[in-house]
């Protein structure tokens, strides 16, 4: 017989169990010690199972739009809601339409729910309007402090608040307030029409006769809102709610908004930008001052709406090289400009931390609905049902456990030690995952995920049976343990490998087409799935490996599961030997060790 040739493993290697069960082991101290660390160790609960928050809106008629309300704008609104509110790391959140002109959002207990309410609350369009006028939120003198500022993308950037602040500049007197309100009434909406052309502003202005007083009715306006602006007290929850409410986008309006602890309250000229513009927003690390900044990138439209208003405020003085993007009319932010930003990209700066960076980076990437909506109501979902249907599937999934172990000790017997140990394994692997993961992604446990992870035990054992029939095989034809324990994981692993990608296959298609709940069972099954080839490949295999150099399995034990006998085993191979002339032997009784 040919020495096998040097330098490649023999077919009956051994490997090295010890470095594997090593592996694992350490992952699942790992784990488990970044639970406790975290102080998450139970994983977070769907509405269903913890309770929650039920939020009903319902989508108002605007003048001008009596076929807003239909189902393509309802759809719309469903997925900007539910992108805007698991962009705060709300995970499981339902959010569904019910009848013509209301929608549902289902927000889990052990979220931010404050803070989702609010997100869920501000559904109103989103806009840049010029600055007029700055002042305290009380009637009272305006502080002076540093605002936001806004620039290009890799240009420089002024320091800042990341909140809506007062211009560091002294108020303006009520005279140059006025003068500056009547040309803003005067002039046309940035977004009505394009600008002329340089040649085109030379001859009209050759043309234009000299320039004549504001009429009475604009100065009046100014006059009056002027007046409202002093009055206005955005201290006042009341006075807050109404400001701005039903201003068109081509009209001056008045808007609150607060800056750290207190309220501002501003004078906002006609909008320049909607929120529909915006393509994508974000608030990011700048790597550069280690800072947290807000990015945003314009539609092709919204790029050159963006360049013109921009262009305009930077020739302008403090406060009215501001911009405010206000949201269901309230100032969300008031960057200030030091140049035209051209190219579709820009940046705003300032004192951001990363909630505040994140929080505007969502209401400017999602904040432009095509419907406005109200809360119809708010109610508190309690987790009884869900905790009835949970125990009820916990006796079920534990009835099947059993089921499934009954079926090892009597089939397997010994063998299913072995399968028990993994099952327990891989149930601390799958629970610790789930505990951080309610902690790092806001993944949030429901019945149809606890339906997957049940589903999951089946599969597992699966793999358990698929390696052990392929050892009994081996010792069927003959061979001896330790080398039928080696023989037969090639054949298993292939079987085990393509068993586990069908089926999470069909568990990430599951999740990418379907919403809701069924994500929670398409996810759970899929983590499970990859837990299972890990734990078959870096726990099952291994022990089984050193299993098979105990006197009780290697023996055959009646009771091991693995008996010669009982098994059926043929007799041990033969093979003739040849002479050196050719002639043929005896046939020789040939055992692998």
């Amino acid at each position: 017989m040919a020495a096998p040739k040097k330098g490649r493993r023999p077919t009956g290697a051994q490997g090295r169990p010890g470095r594997a069960l090593a592996i694992i082991l350490i992952a699942m101290v790992a784990l488990t010690a970044g639970m406790f660390l975290t102080k998450q160790t139970t994983p977070r609960l769907g509405i269903d199972l913890a309770g929650g928050t039920s939020i009903t809106l319902k989508a108002k008629s605007e003048p001008g739009k009596p076929d807003a309300i239909n189902e393509t704008n309802m759809n719309t609104a469903v997925g900007i809601i539910e992108r805007r509110v698991n962009g705060l790391g709300v995970s499981e959140a339902e959010v569904q339409t019910q009848g013509r002109d209301h929608i549902i959002v289902n927000i889990p207990k052990g979220t931010n729910e404050k803070q989702a309410r609010e997100q869920v609350g501000t559904t109103a369009q989103l806009y840049f309007r010029p600055v007029l006028a700055f002042a305290d939120g009380a009637p009272a003198a305006p502080e002076a402090t540093p605002s936001p500022s806004a620039s290009s993308s890799g240009a420089p950037k002024a320091e800042g608040s990341g909140k809506p602040s007062s211009p560091a500049t002294p108020s303006s007197s009520a005279t140059s307030q006025g003068r500056v309100l009547s040309e803003a009434l005067k002039a046309p909406a940035a977004t009505a029409s394009p600008s002329p052309s340089a040649s085109e502003s030379k001859k009209a202005d050759d043309k234009a006769p000299a320039p004549t007083p504001a009429p009475s009715g604009v100065e009046a306006a100014a006059a009056d809102l002027q007046a409202k602006f002093a009055a206005l007290d955005c201290t006042n929850e009341a006075q807050r709610a109404a400001v701005g409410k039903g201003a068109k986008p081509e009209d001056a309006t008045l808007a609150c908004g607060k800056r750290g602890d207190t309220w501002g309250k501003w004078i906002l000229g006609p909008a320049g930008v909607a929120g529909t513009d915006v393509k994508d927003a974000k608030g990011v690390i700048d790597p550069q001052r280690g800072q947290w900044i807000v990015t945003m990138q314009f539609t092709d439209k919204g790029a050159d709406k963006f360049a013109k208003i921009t262009g305009e405020l930077a020739t302008k003085q403090m406060p009215q090289n501001q911009f405010a993007i206000v949201l269901d009319g309230e100032v969300v932010s008031d960057p200030s400009v030091s140049q035209a930003l051209t190219g579709g990209n820009a940046e705003i700066s300032g004192g951001f931390t990363q909630q505040t960076a994140q929080d505007l980076g969502n209401m400017l990437s999602y904040g432009a609905l095509p419907l406005s909506f109200s809360e119809d109501s708010v109610t508190t979902v309690t987790a009884a049902l869900g905790g009835e249907q949970l125990k009820a599937g916990l006796i079920a999934g534990a009835i099947g456990l059993i089921l499934v172990v009954i079926y090892l000790l009597v089939y397997y017997r010994g063998l299913a030690f072995i399968a028990i140990v993994s099952l327990l394994v891989s149930a601390i692997l799958t629970y610790t995952i789930m505990a951080l993961l309610g902690k790092g992604i806001g993944f949030a446990l429901n019945l149809p995920a606890v339906c997957g992870a049940i589903v999951a035990i089946g599969i597992t054992a699966d793999s358990f049976i698929v390696y052990f029939e392929r050892i009994r095989d081996e010792i069927r034809e003959g061979r001896t343990l330790r080398p039928a324990v080696e023989r037969a994981w090639p054949r298993a692993r292939r079987t085990i490998l393509v068993s586990d990608f069908v089926s999470f296959l069909a568990a990430a298609v599951l999740f990418i087409v379907t919403v809701g709940k069924v994500q929670g069972f398409a996810f759970t099954l899929g983590l499970t799935t990859v837990l299972d080839v890990v734990v078959v490949f870096l726990f099952t295999k291994p022990i089984m490996t050193l299993m098979a150099r105990t006197k009780f399995f290697s023996s055959g034990h009646p009771w091991s599961g693995l008996d010669p006998k009982r098994l059926g085993a043929k007799p041990p191979l033969r093979r003739s030997r040849r002479t050196g002339s050719g002639s043929v032997t005896a046939p020789v009784d040939v055992k692998e060790a």
